[in-house]
C-alpha cells in the first residue's frame, strides 16, 4: 500500500468516525494519531497508516502481553476452526478449562467458583447482584475516587462526576467513602451493608494506590458487618501491579475478586468473577439468575487460559520492567518541577500527573508526535497513565522514557505554572 494510499484510508476512517460515531470522538483520534490511524501490531509496538510506528504502552490495560501474542492466537485459531461459540444449552470443554485455571491461578483455598463476562462492568454488576442475593441487603460502600465501570449498576459505585452527571437517579444504597480508616464507622452506622468494593489501586481515578493500612481497615469491617468483600482488579490483577492479586498478597481474603482487561490476552473481550462459595451461592442454586448471551464464550476461554499461563512466565521479566519505570519516571519528574506534580504507581501501572490538563494534554499530543501511546486519565485529565506490557524488552522501556522526557521538555512555557524552569 503506497503512502498515498494509507493517507487516504486514513482519511476515509476518520469521515467514517465523525459520521457514524462521534464528531469528538474522531476528532481526538485525528490529533492523538497526528492525522493516522492504527494499521498493525506487534509485542510492544503498533504501525501506523503513515508509516510511523509506536510503542503501545497504553491500550487502558488490555495488551499487558503486547500485540498479538502467539500463544495466545496461537489458541485462539485453534478454537476458532473447531468451536468458535457455544450453543448455551450444551457444555464445552475450553469454558471448564478456564474456569479450572481461574480457580488455581487466584486463592485455590477460598476463591472456587467462577462467573463469566466480556469486559470489567460485566464482573462488577454480576458480583453486586450476587452479594446483595446472598445477603438480603442492598448497600454498598465504596471509595472516592473509585472506578467501576459505566452499566447503570457499575456507575453508581463509581466516583467521578464526569460520568454519573445526568444519569440520576442511579442505583440507590451506594455509599463513598474516603480513603480513611476513621470515615469507616460512619459509612457502615445504619442499614446493613451488602457489599464493600474497592480497586487496591485507584486506575482511572488517577492511578491512586491505596494505602495497605485502609485496605485492612476496609477489609476488617466489611467482616464485623456482615458484608461481602470484592476487590476488583480488574485493572490491577494478572501482575500488572507485580503480583498475581494485589488483594490476595496483602492478606485482604476478599470474598470476590473481579478481573478483566488482560484477562483475555489483549486477542479477546474476557472478563471474570472469581467467588467464595458463599458469595456464588445464589448462582450455584439458580444457575439463570445471572446470564449474558456470550458469558464463557470459547474464543475469549481459550485466549483466557494462553493469557494466564503466559502472564505467569513472564513475571520475572515484569519486575524488572517495574524497577526501570520506577527509576525512569523519578528521574524525568526531577528534571521537570514544576510541570510534573507526581509519579505515582506500581508494578506497570503508573500515572504522571502534570501542573493541569492543559499541560497533560499538550505531552499527550507530543507523545503521539513522537510513537508513544498511553491512556489518559479520562476522569482525571492531568494525569497520564503508562501502561507497558510485560514483552516490553529494556530497550523499549528506555525509549518509552526517552521520550516521555522529550515530551515534557517540548511543553510550552505557558502550560508550567509561573516560576517553574524549563527542561535543560
Amino acid at each position: 500500500m503506497s503512502a498515498t494510499t494509507r493517507q487516504d484510508s486514513a482519511r476515509d476512517t476518520l469521515d467514517a468516525l465523525r459520521r457514524r460515531f462521534s464528531p469528538q470522538l474522531a476528532l481526538v483520534y485525528g490529533m492523538n494519531g497526528s492525522g493516522a490511524i492504527e494499521m498493525s501490531g506487534e509485542g510492544a509496538r503498533l504501525r501506523l497508516s503513515d508509516g510511523r510506528g509506536a510503542l503501545d504502552f497504553g491500550s487502558y490495560a488490555v495488551t499487558l502481553l503486547g500485540q498479538r501474542h502467539p500463544a495466545v492466537v496461537a489458541a485462539v485459531r485453534r478454537e476458532l476452526d473447531t468451536l468458535p461459540v457455544s450453543t448455551r444449552v450444551l457444555g464445552n470443554g475450553t469454558t471448564a478449562a478456564l474456569g479450572e485455571a481461574l480457580a488455581a491461578y487466584a486463592d485455590p483455598e477460598r476463591l472456587t467458583k467462577v462467573w463469566l463476562g466480556l469486559n470489567g462492568s460485566d464482573a462488577v454488576e454480576a458480583a453486586l447482584k450476587l452479594a446483595r442475593l446472598a445477603t438480603g441487603r442492598t448497600r454498598v460502600v465504596a471509595v472516592e475516587g473509585a472506578y467501576h465501570g459505566k452499566s447503570l449498576g457499575a456507575l453508581a459505585a463509581t466516583w467521578s462526576a464526569r460520568y454519573r452527571g445526568s444519569l440520576g437517579p442511579l442505583l440507590g444504597g451506594v455509599t463513598h467513602v474516603p480513603p480513611e480508616a476513621s470515615a469507616l464507622p460512619a459509612a457502615f452506622a445504619g442499614e446493613g451493608v451488602a457489599a464493600v468494593i474497592v480497586e487496591p489501586v485507584q486506575g482511572e481515578g488517577g492511578v491512586r494506590p491505596l494505602e495497605p493500612a485502609f485496605l485492612r481497615a476496609l477489609a476488617r469491617a466489611a467482616r464485623e458487618h456482615g458484608a461481602f468483600l470484592i476487590a476488583d482488579e480488574i485493572q490491577t490483577g494478572l501482575r500488572r501491579c507485580g503480583p498475581r492479586l494485589v488483594s490476595t498478597e496483602a492478606g485482604l481474603r476478599p470474598d470476590a475478586v473481579l478481573l478483566g482487561k488482560a484477562l483475555g490476552g489483549g486477542v479477546q473481550p474476557l472478563s471474570a468473577v472469581l467467588a467464595t462459595e458463599e458469595l456464588y451461592a445464589p448462582l450455584a442454586a439458580d444457575p439463570f439468575v445471572h446470564t449474558t448471551t456470550f458469558s464463557g464464550h470459547p474464543l475469549g476461554a481459550a485466549a483466557g487460559v494462553a493469557a494466564l499461563a503466559a502472564v505467569e512466565e513472564l513475571a520475572g521479566r515484569g519486575e524488572r520492567l517495574a524497577a526501570l519505570f520506577s527509576a525512569g519516571l523519578a528521574r524525568i519528574a526531577r528534571r521537570h518541577p514544576g510541570l510534573i506534580a507526581d509519579v505515582r504507581g506500581r508494578g506497570l501501572l503508573w500515572g504522571v500527573e502534570f501542573a493541569g490538563p492543559a499541560a497533560a494534554g499538550d505531552v499527550l499530543l507530543e507523545l503521539g508526535r513522537q510513537g508513544l501511546v498511553v491512556s489518559p486519565c479520562l476522569g482525571r485529565p492531568e494525569v497520564l497513565r503508562l501502561l507497558p506490557p510485560l514483552v516490553a524488552s529494556d530497550e523499549e522501556a528506555e525509549e518509552a522514557l526517552a521520550i516521555l522526557d522529550g515530551a515534557c521538555a517540548a511543553v510550552p512555557d505557558e502550560f508550567r505554572p509561573a516560576g517553574a524552569p524549563a527542561a535543560p
